[in-house]
């Protein structure tokens, strides 16, 4: 996830040194993820306002999620159980060694 240091609500709001950083990170965050996950693509998303799924509306933030062939999604399958193909602390150890 990459969030702007400001609390804004809005993409249009970022001034343009804001969303070069914002979207240089991304960049970033693409080229650290190929390097270590070897996903087949991903998604990369921002969901702005509440009714959009923003879980923090108030605060811009993009999702940078790694996809392979036949994932799950991080798909629901009992009540709030998420199917995960490696421990978050596994992938961070490994993100983080590479930075």
């Amino acid at each position: 996830m990459v969030a702007p240091y400001r609390h804004i609500a809005n993409l249009q709001d970022l001034t343009d040194k804001e969303a070069e950083e914002h979207f240089g990170i991304i960049k970033k965050g693409l080229e650290l993820l190929k390097e270590v996950m070897e996903p087949m693509g991903f998604n990369i998303g921002l969901n702005l306002g509440k009714v959009a799924g923003a879980g923090i509306a108030e605060h811009l933030h993009t999702h940078i999620v790694p996809r392979w062939q036949g994932d799950t999604n991080f798909m629901p399958v009992l009540s709030d159980t998420k199917v995960l193909s490696e421990a978050l602390i596994s992938t961070y150890q490994k993100l983080r060694a590479k930075l």
